[in-house]
């Protein structure tokens, strides 16, 4: 079949991507398969600026990638209209509104979330948090688990982070390192045989003084505020420390913001950065803003600051900690994101990288399984003991809505609202 490219009418100009990015960051709810679906809708099937093939290899190979994929693909998809100015702009766009959203919210939260019809509504929201990451973990399941050998990397990461206390990171490695050699016993070629759509490679080949400007850029944008936070910590250290926390947490996000909460809520609660119960608030806070989920890491970034603000202020630490931690977060995933795109068919025909990716997928079901329980357990089992059997009847009701009749995650967020504001 040819692809759809070789019929496509002029691209658009610069300008009219950039309206249409700054537009998607404003309306892209629904977690990754809603803004993924959203943008081949628009992209592909509406506008048709993209081509079907184009659309699906950088879909193929953003999902392989650390950092919301839905970002990274934007991402990819503006770098292929307009280069690397096309692909800062999409992936800047795409997570700008959802920053500045939560931003405010985290502020009322810290500010009111102890008023009586605030804790009614999140009392109502966090049961619906755990059937989200329920119904994520087996729609991953799904895509994941294809043979018995995942399934035992799903069990095997569960009980390594559940029981053993194995820091996520370390996971991660295991998993790719044992899908890579599990490949290679079986005698998998390393590349695929007959690259098709070889356009992708040809049409902007790497060149080496692009890539080395593009990466000398990328550390660039990581040292100056590097240096700043550094020359600041005498007034307000935490920043500094979460700044190169979340730097290493945004190369071993595989499986998105689900799987990478559990290692941040650990480190963050014993590092006394904000309770477990707080997580769950700032995971249903982020459920509500467009853009990546993972923008949830923003919301420890700011209760963290505000807790423990050094000489500034509660809000200025906040606001801070808050802007460093997005920083750190997303520059990688943006900086991933633009660099695939000479590589894309290459990455998606590396069977030795798929393999290994597919194992870390597998052993990401385990891990946000893991999530799971602990939420489950905090909404669930509150400290004032027995179990709540209103959260527990919000959840099965939520479940079964998300997972049986495919209701959107931010309509069950707002049913759970109205049911804890109706019972508060």
């Amino acid at each position: 079949m040819t692809d759809s490219t070789s019929t496509l009418p002029t691209p658009p100009t610069f300008r009219q991507a950039l309206a249409y990015w700054a537009r998607l960051g404003w309306i892209n709810f629904g977690g990754p398969a809603g803004q993924i679906a959203l943008m081949h809708r628009d992209l592909v099937d509406r506008l048709r600026w993209v081509g079907e093939k184009q659309f699906l290899t950088g879909l193929d190979v953003c999902m392989l990638l650390p950092g919301p994929e839905a970002q990274q693909l934007a991402t990819h998809l503006g770098w292929r209209l307009h280069g690397i100015r096309g692909g800062i702009a999409a992936g800047t766009l795409f997570v700008l509104p959802s920053v500045a959203v939560l931003l405010v919210l985290s502020w009322i939260y810290v500010r009111f979330g102890q008023v009586s019809a605030v804790a009614a509504l999140l009392a109502g929201i966090k049961p619906v948090v755990v059937a989200i990451v329920a119904a994520a973990m087996v729609r991953i399941g799904r895509r994941a688990l294809k043979t018995p050998f995942h399934v035992a990397l799903a069990v095997l990461a569960l009980v390594a982070i559940a029981l053993l206390g194995v820091p996520f990171p370390a996971i991660v490695a295991g998993a790719a390192l044992t899908g890579f050699l599990v490949a290679r016993v079986r005698g998998e070629p390393a590349l695929a045989a007959g690259l098709s759509g070889s356009e992708t490679v040809t049409e902007r080949a790497p060149q080496g003084r692009r890539w080395r400007r593009l990466l000398g850029g990328a550390l660039l944008l990581w040292l100056v505020p590097a240096v700043g936070l550094w020359l600041v910590r005498g007034a307000a250290p935490l920043p500094f420390d979460l700044y190169l926390f979340f730097t290493q947490a945004a190369f071993v996000t595989f499986g998105g913001a689900y799987a990478v909460l559990a290692y941040v809520a650990d480190a963050a609660t014993a590092a006394g950065w904000l309770s477990r119960a707080a997580t769950i608030d700032g995971l249903a806070l982020a459920e509500t803003t467009p853009g990546p989920l993972i923008v949830v890491l923003q919301f420890v970034g700011f209760v963290a600051g505000w807790n423990q603000p050094g000489g500034l202020s509660p809000l200025a630490g906040a606001l801070l900690a808050a802007l460093a931690t997005s920083w750190a977060t997303f520059l990688p995933s943006t900086v991933l994101g633009l660099a695939i795109g000479p590589w894309v068919d290459r990455l998606e025909s590396w069977r030795g990288a798929r393999a290994a990716l597919a194992a870390v997928s597998a052993a990401v079901v385990g891990v946000i399984a893991s999530l799971g329980l602990l939420l489950a357990r905090e909404v669930l089992l509150p400290a004032s003991g027995g179990l709540d059997l209103f959260a527990l009847a919000i959840l099965a009701a939520a479940l079964l809505a998300l997972v049986r009749w495919h209701v959107e995650a931010h309509w069950a967020i707002v049913a759970g609202a109205l049911a804890g504001l109706l019972r508060g």
